[in-house]
């Protein structure tokens, strides 16, 4: 098993930035990819960022593209997530996740292990 616990979710004005940070712990070593989902009420839930946990491969929805970066440190076991030129529309509730399984690319669906969630405002 791995957890997951998420930080770092706030209030923000339009054109603020925020750091989300995920700290995993337990069977790590089984981490193939980490990535970063968000869901807005009455919306699905979306793939915002991924990145692998060996060769760093990342993927980003166009919605964030330019906007958002994720990182990893391996030695810390921890995901991060930078948000800047952060938008109302960005607002919603945060979910880091983990995947086990070996793939080809950066996984888009199909994580294993989920944090509790943390909540992030844009106001305009």
């Amino acid at each position: 098993q791995v957890q997951l616990v998420e930080s770092g979710g706030g209030l923000v004005q339009a054109g603020g930035s925020l750091r989300l940070s995920c700290a995993a712990s337990g069977r790590t070593f089984s981490i193939y990819a980490m990535g970063w989902f968000r869901q807005a009420p009455g919306k699905d839930r979306e793939l915002v960022a991924a990145i692998t946990w060996s060769g760093g491969n990342t993927y980003y929805a166009d919605s964030v593209k330019g906007r958002f970066a994720i990182s990893r440190n391996n030695a810390k076991n921890t995901m991060y997530l930078q948000m800047n030129i952060l938008k109302p529309e960005d607002t919603a509730v945060y979910y880091c996740a983990a995947d086990r399984d070996v793939r080809i690319g950066v996984p888009r669906r199909g994580y294993d292990y989920w944090g509790q969630g943390t909540q992030v405002t844009v106001s305009s």
